[in-house]
């Protein structure tokens, strides 16, 4: 079995986490339009990472990761939503977020090494 790269592990707990909040969010809280985009944008960032593995070139790879980055920040911005609206709390909140932020500081890092930036 091939070992998992870091980023892979982190985004696939965080897509699974995003999953169990989808399902509180729907249940719980009755909320589906936000918590249907967080989930899009929270299990995206995981598929562009495992489609990064078959890039074709640096240029592809850079590609797929920035779009996960991108997802990774827009996943951000509607746990903030949640959070500033009252749907989710605090502790709710800043768990997921430190998540998100690693996440996206870790794109970033690989982002940057492969363009020889860092």
């Amino acid at each position: 079995m091939e070992r998992q790269s870091v980023i892979e592990k982190l985004s696939i707990d965080f897509a699974l986490r995003i999953v169990k909040l989808h399902r509180y969010l729907r249940v719980e809280k009755r909320e589906f339009v936000i918590a249907k985009q967080m989930y899009r944008s929270g299990t995206s960032i995981g598929a562009n990472i495992a489609e990064s593995k078959a890039a074709q070139s640096d240029a592809d790879f850079i590609s797929k990761m920035s779009i996960a980055l991108k997802e990774a920040f827009e996943t951000r911005y509607w746990l903030t939503l949640l959070h500033e609206s009252g749907t989710i709390d605090d502790a709710e909140y800043d768990s997921i977020e430190n998540d998100a932020n690693t996440i996206i500081g870790t794109l970033t890092n690989i982002i940057k090494k492969r363009k020889g930036l860092a």
